[in-house]
């Protein structure tokens, strides 16, 4: 058994789906990777995803420290979202993942 950040966990991989688990977590850090982003670019740029989701897994994702939400005092608010860098130790991944869809399904 492996305990990190107070939960119990069965393997490495585990832990790591814990931090990427779900359906939009990786597809905003793989938009994250590419620049720093503002919620509505995030939610206009990821097909599917909804306000509520979109607000939930950008939460998640701080939490587990791999973004990093930057508020500017300015007037209307402006809010921005980039990777810290453990999020940025994910890009290697996140390539490969991208290259395997490409040179095993044949997508561009």
């Amino acid at each position: 058994m492996i305990e990190h950040n107070g939960k119990l966990y069965s393997s490495r991989i585990e832990v790591t789906l814990d931090y990427l688990g779900g359906k939009w977590k990786t597809v905003i850090l793989y938009f994250l990777s590419k620049k720093i982003t503002r919620f509505s670019e995030l939610e206009r740029d990821i097909a599917g995803i909804t306000h509520k989701m979109l607000s939930q897994q950008l939460r998640e994702l701080e939490r587990d420290g791999l973004i990093k939400r930057t508020v500017y005092a300015q007037v209307p608010p402006k809010v921005e979202y980039s990777l810290t860098e453990l999020g940025e130790s994910l890009i290697p991944i996140l390539n490969s993942m991208c290259f395997w869809a490409g040179d095993k399904l044949g997508i561009e």
